[in-house]
């Protein structure tokens, strides 16, 4: 009898590059820990993807899921996701990231004594002002990534999750964390195994600093 899944990774995509999004996938299918199912949540995207991503997800069928909806918005995407996940334990990774390759192992040993984590990331920047990103109380000030909570590192059991789904927002993940801390034992931690692209142009966090 075939184990139950552990972990479901959710990953919404919309209108980014194959390659990169295959990067992202690739990385989750080589991780040291293997039980886990990944689902792929195509949001509406128009760039002619989803037949890669289908095709894609065929060749792993054992471990990826595909869907794809109309353009929705990530939060509400991964919220859906939420809804048909296997998993105990819920994570995301967004698109245009990756993981290394103990992520899921390493975020296990660390969710031990904790409903929900979330983590600092390992970041590629091109520059040392690429560390630095809107602040959620006011997006004219800036803050270092590390002191933000990042949606995709976000590591926790699934009741967590569906009690609170994310909001359709900027800084839609530190609002999640700030109330399942209101009920939850969660904790931040330093583990550096997300990949977090901060030199992409295209990033909704890029776009925000051009217009601040």
């Amino acid at each position: 009898m075939q184990n139950p899944t552990l972990i479901s990774v959710l990953m919404s995509v919309y209108n980014t590059n194959f390659d990169i999004v295959k990067r992202a996938i690739d990385s989750v299918l080589n991780q040291t820990f293997t039980n886990f199912e990944l689902i792929v949540i195509d949001d509406g995207s128009n760039n002619n993807i989803q037949s890669l991503l289908l095709n894609y997800a065929i060749q792993h069928e054992s471990k990826i899921r595909y869907l794809r909806h109309a353009n929705i918005g990530q939060s509400a995407s991964i919220n859906y996701g939420v809804k048909i996940s296997n998993g105990e334990y819920i994570t995301i990774i967004d698109a245009d990231d990756e993981y290394a390759s103990n992520h899921l192992q390493s975020c296990l040993n660390e969710i031990k004594h904790f409903d929900l984590i979330a983590s600092t990331s390992k970041t590629i920047v091109d520059k040392e002002q690429d560390y630095y990103v809107p602040d959620r109380n006011n997006n004219a000030e800036l803050i270092h990534v590390d002191d933000c909570i990042l949606f995709a590192t976000l590591f926790g059991k699934k009741n967590v999750f569906e009690d609170f789904p994310f909001q359709q927002k900027y800084s839609a993940d530190a609002k999640f964390y700030e109330l399942a801390s209101t009920k939850y034992l969660v904790n931040k931690i330093n583990l550096r195994t997300y990949i977090y692209y901060r030199n992409n142009p295209n990033s909704i966090v890029s776009i925000m600093k051009k217009n601040c």
